[in-house]
């Protein structure tokens, strides 16, 4: 285990795991070898979590000078810590009541930070009273310097720091994200792991935003002038945001490009219950928190469907429309049979398949019958080779007043296996 020299001498020793990017993690208690952390529910997959052993705990030495054992001293370690890892900066994150010592040193080295995570945290970090330590020496958290984001993570069933008092805390940091993990207690990583690695790594990821209309985080990627005209792009079944990259850094010359990860895929929360109407309803919270009514949406598949569901629910609040190789459901003949989850780990929740089966082969009659209630001006595109029946969009198209059909040679995923004809479609619409 690699060892490194505190300032007054003491030996401390941190545990490696994983590789990336180095997120050093300070356990909860005085007395909490860093051991309990494990891998952080899969954190270690996008990160190198760099552990710090408290002096006295785990593999770390005991001070002779038990006067040493105090926040403001602890600062001092962490700060060493950072030096012989030789970062100008350190993402930090802390558990419980190392919630206090990170909060001493964001006090202390404000500029040292990159980014800082308090998850389940002691509720007398940042200017409330620390007890049990002598913090003589340490300047007052309160009102820490900005220029550093802060995720407060709190679990919803958490008795020892409630979710109440997280927020409190993360009130005392300027424009801290707060978040709260459904089911989880004090160890978050431990009760759904899952949950806890997509929140931290949405976080420390600096492409990534995210938004929570109706209690669901939502985690978006941008491209673009900000004050350019709005794009958003909404994927399909199993996909995430990062299926745009291509044709949303070509839309990005002359757009502002979101683009957003459905509930139950990529970074956004994985609630367990998933329908066309619950992603429709995701599409229309995005756009109202980030105020993008009047924006031109584009929709391949699943997100097609969601949008044109909107679209007819909100006339007026999609500026433009496009649809990707998705047509109104029509019930499948035949119809699915059970989906069989594939083996290893998925980048979306398995539910959505079988939920969105089930739709498919019994669908909603009045989204068909609503098409003509649709007023955004609609480009349909179709893949001449994919699975999906390509009259039908012609049909829907027929149906939308202004609505416009283009075939591109491509299967389902046009926009990726044919992003130059895809993006030629969007010029002729307007959009590009």
């Amino acid at each position: 285990m690699p060892t490194l020299r505190a300032y007054d001498g003491t030996e401390l020793a941190y545990r490696l795991v994983g590789e990336g990017e180095p997120l050093i993690c300070l356990s909860g208690g005085s007395t909490r070898a860093a051991a309990r952390f494990g891998d952080l529910g899969g954190l270690s997959r996008i990160r190198q979590l760099v552990l710090l052993e408290p002096r006295g705990t785990g593999e770390s030495a005991n001070s002779a000078d038990r006067s040493t054992y105090h926040c403001g001293r602890s600062v001092d370690d962490v700060e060493a810590l950072r030096v012989h890892l030789g970062l100008r900066q350190i993402d930090l994150l802390a558990h419980s009541t190392s919630g206090n010592l990170a909060a001493l040193y964001a006090a202390r080295h404000p500029r040292r930070l990159r980014s800082l995570i308090l998850v389940a945290p002691g509720t007398r970090a940042v200017g409330l009273p620390v007890t049990g330590h002598d913090v003589r020496d340490a300047p007052s958290p309160r009102d820490p310097e900005p220029g550093y984001p802060v995720l407060v993570l709190a679990g919803e069933r958490d008795s020892a720091s409630s979710p109440d008092r997280a927020a409190q805390l993360a009130a005392h940091f300027p424009d801290a994200e707060f978040a709260v993990q459904r089911g989880a207690g004090h160890c978050p990583w431990t009760d759904d792991p899952g949950a806890f690695a997509r929140t931290v790594t949405a976080f420390l990821d600096p492409e990534v935003s995210s938004v929570r209309p109706g209690g669901i985080r939502l985690a978006y990627r941008t491209w673009g002038d900000p004050c350019a005209p709005p794009v958003v792009l909404a994927h399909g079944r199993c996909g995430d945001s990062r299926d745009w990259a291509t044709v949303a850094r070509e839309l990005a010359a002359h757009h502002r490009v979101y683009a957003l990860d459905f509930r139950g895929h990529g970074l956004s929360d994985w609630p367990g219950r998933y329908s066309f109407e619950l992603f429709r309803d995701d599409l229309h919270g995005f756009l109202e928190a980030r105020n993008l009514a009047g924006a031109t949406v584009v929709g391949h598949s699943m997100g097609g469907a969601a949008a044109l569901m909107l679209a007819e629910q909100h006339p007026g609040l999609i500026g433009s429309l496009v649809i990707e190789d998705a047509p109104p459901p029509v019930p499948l003949d035949p119809p699915r049979p059970p989906a069989e989850r594939p083996d290893g780990p998925l980048g979306f929740d398995w539910p959505v398949v079988p939920a969105i089966d089930a739709q498919l082969n019994d669908p909603d009659p009045t989204v068909r019958e609503r098409l003509g209630d649709i007023t955004a001006p609609t480009l349909l595109i179709g893949g001449t080779r994919s699975h999906i029946d390509q009259r039908q969009l012609v049909l829907a198209a027929e149906r939308i007043p202004g609505g416009r059909f283009v075939p591109v040679d491509a299967g389902h995923l046009v926009h990726t296996e044919n992003p130059g004809a895809f993006l030629a479609a969007l010029r002729s619409f307007g959009v590009g």
